[in-house]
């Protein structure tokens, strides 16, 4: 291939049609990912509010047997002044 000085030089342009269009996929794959992330948090904040609930429960559950055991040392008390 002989380049002609006298020629004037043309830019290389990429013609639009021939590119591929990969916006369109990066922008799908990210949309998914976002879905994903949001409903992963969706679920473990249900899972998180579950946790708190059960400690809580257990808390009470903790509290109700001092508070039985405290009644079981009254009675016995009792018992042994009268």
């Amino acid at each position: 291939m002989r380049i002609d000085p006298n020629q004037p030089v043309k830019p290389f342009v990429e013609d639009a049609d021939k590119r591929p269009r990969t916006g369109g996929v990066i922008f799908a794959l990210v949309a998914i990912a976002l879905m994903l992330a949001i409903g992963f948090f969706y679920l473990t904040e249900h899972r998180r509010n579950d946790r708190r609930a059960d400690a809580v429960t257990g808390a009470a559950q903790s509290v109700d047997d001092a508070a039985r055991v405290m009644e079981e040392g009254a009675r016995n008390a009792a018992d042994r002044l009268r």
